[in-house]
């Protein structure tokens, strides 16, 4: 069960953590300044943040923003939690690494926050129902949000007469159409393991539902039971790949895709930034995988991709507060979804940019579903599960160790 998860690790961080302070911060810094780290696990907002914490520290003068996003950063910060030094300022996923730090109590809860109150409510539960229902509390605030999606070539759809899919069958006649046509109809980026993910999951929100994870830990279904066509739809969409799939990584595919190497290209809506960058010219549409062959069924899979958090323990609270509301004012919130082409949290501001014209419906008319491995339990290494399965396409095998290793998980 998601909920019982490290416990005994995070119970002894949490005592080291009462008992010597905080450990992520170095204190005042030069001049009397106070130094704050902001921890981020994305490597892509580099940049954008680089230029948020140049505006805040002219406004504070005072306050010296130092940021770390390390390779691997989960693990980074589980290895410094355990360690009794975390950050003073958390920028990460709203996921189960955050749902774990939230029943530890070692996060600050923005409760009775102001702040709160102008996020969309809907992904406010989100992380909500990470933490459970035990640990009363909003340890962190959404800030941004993302989606699987289908990025296309728009030159490559005129050029080959393709329309967007609507239904499963349809997204087939399409991927034909292009490989008939002599294209790679889908770039594959498959030596990095979590980008099998961005496939997997808007496969299995549509197909086993929202409620797996639940229904799995009541022990109401397994994955022998619910994804059976998830894993056979996962192997129908590599054949339509390149000779390959496993051995090009994220970075080179937004490159090769940006230089026109395939007509689709499965990935969230953070790859965008990367591949303009590579290509300013190239013109890119969007659209939500159509998962069946009922339109009415098909959602966007789209989850909170950034949440802010505050270490209990740090010693210049108010300041890491002062930091994070700058974050959550509406002026640096368009900016930094405008910079990283992604979506945001607070209520009332859009992301106009027309690359995200197709999926712009699902965000109107809800038809959205959540990330279904947000739910797993963390340490489950469902990414490297799904890139064995897809190098030896042993769906038996694969769906019976996803159920062995999620209750080995769950019994620790």
């Amino acid at each position: 069960m998601i909920k019982k998860v490290t416990a005994s690790i995070l119970s002894l961080a949490i005592g080291t953590s009462i008992l010597a302070g905080c450990g992520g911060n170095e204190g005042g810094g030069a001049g009397g300044k106070v130094t704050l780290e902001l921890f981020s696990n994305k490597a892509e907002s580099i940049d954008t943040y680089k230029g948020i914490i140049e505006e805040f520290e002219k406004q504070n003068p005072d306050i010296d923003i130092k940021l770390d996003a390390p390779p691997e950063a989960e693990t980074v910060l589980k290895t410094r939690l355990t360690k009794n030094d975390l950050p003073d300022i958390m920028s990460i996923g709203g996921n189960a690494t955050y749902g774990e730090l939230g029943r530890a109590g070692v996060l600050h809860d923005f409760s009775d926050s102001e702040l709160v109150k102008g996020i969309q409510p809907s992904y406010v539960d989100m992380i909500g129902r990470l933490v459970g229902a035990e640990e009363e509390g909003v340890f962190g605030l959404p800030y941004t949000t993302n989606a699987n999606t289908v990025i296309y070539n728009k030159q490559k759809f005129e050029e080959l007469g393709l329309e967007v899919p609507k239904t499963w069958d349809e997204f087939l006649a399409v991927l034909e159409k292009a490989k008939a046509a002599g294209e790679i109809p889908l770039y594959f980026t498959l030596k990095d393991a979590w980008t099998g993910m961005i496939s997997w999951n808007s496969l299995a929100a549509n197909i086993a539902g929202e409620d797996f994870a639940e229904k799995k830990n009541a022990g109401e279904t397994t994955f022998v039971k619910s994804y059976d066509e998830v894993a056979d739809k996962i192997l129908t969409l590599t054949k339509y790949g390149h000779k390959d799939n496993l051995g090009v990584a994220y970075g080179d595919g937004n490159n090769a895709f940006a230089s026109g190497k395939g007509v689709m290209y499965i990935q969230g809506n953070w790859a965008i930034p990367e591949i303009l960058k590579a290509n300013p010219d190239i013109e890119l549409g969007t659209f939500a995988m159509p998962v069946t062959n009922d339109p009415a069924q098909n959602k966007l899979v789209s989850g909170v991709d950034v949440l802010l958090a505050i270490n209990e323990e740090t010693e210049h609270k108010e300041e890491a507060l002062k930091f994070v509301e700058f974050m959550m004012n509406n002026e640096t919130s368009k900016r930094y979804i405008d910079e990283q082409k992604a979506f945001s949290a607070i209520e009332g501001v859009f992301q106009e940019d027309p690359v995200f014209e197709g999926i712009k419906t699902n965000f109107e008319t809800g038809a959205i579903t959540s990330f279904p491995d947000h739910y797993y339990p963390s340490g489950m290494g469902a990414e490297n599960l799904v890139q064995e399965f897809l190098i030896k396409q042993k769906k038996e095998a694969f769906l019976k160790k996803l159920d062995s290793e999620w209750e080995k998980v769950q019994n620790r």
